[in-house]
């Protein structure tokens, strides 16, 4: 699917009186609500940086995006709509959508031997992977780990790096798919 039909989903799933499963689970639904208002923000607030434009357009030859995700999905919040806005950095590269749980290529990606999302897969114009980013920035990921070993809380987990996201302002990610393009 495009980035169009996605933000579509959110609504179609937000508006539906019975919404599929996982949405027809109360939790699904409020993290669905949360990461669509996230993901609108990331869109009218983000600022991609110098650097970032510049190796987008240095992009001479077509590759393809390939982004897994989910809309339930927490870090997609925040990452997805950064993807999208260096997508739309230069003509040569083309974004496409995989939701994680309808006939995804998940099961090529996976995390530790898990389905983490999202995953942004990065193909050259023959189709072979010149590299895939995934489920989060390398200091989230961190901050996450050391919470799950002191046995946070799933709230506690959310929280923090939910802020994380807000005071890296997208930087992060920028930085980790900027540096693997100029591999």
């Amino acid at each position: 699917m495009n980035w169009e039909t996605y933000v579509k989903e959110f609504d179609t799933i937000l508006k539906s009186e019975n919404p599929s499963s996982p949405y027809d689970d109360a939790d699904y639904l409020d993290y669905t609500k949360l990461n669509n208002a996230r993901l609108k923000r990331w869109l009218k607030t983000a600022v991609l940086s110098d650097e970032t434009k510049s190796t987008l357009d240095a992009i001479k030859e077509p590759q393809e995006w390939v982004l897994i995700t989910e809309p339930w999905c927490g870090d997609a919040a925040h990452i997805a709509p950064i993807v999208y806005l260096m997508s739309n950095l230069n003509n040569h590269i083309k974004l496409t959508i995989q939701l994680r749980d309808t006939n995804s290529e998940i099961d090529k990606y996976l995390t530790n031997g898990g389905k983490s999302i999202p995953i942004l897969i990065v193909r050259d114009k023959s189709g072979k992977d010149i590299f895939h980013f995934s489920p989060r920035p390398k200091n989230a990921q961190e901050l996450f780990n050391a919470l799950k070993e002191k046995n946070a809380s799933f709230e506690e987990q959310k929280e923090a790096v939910q802020v994380f996201y807000n005071n890296d302002k997208a930087v992060s990610i920028q930085n980790e798919i900027v540096a693997k393009i100029r591999e």
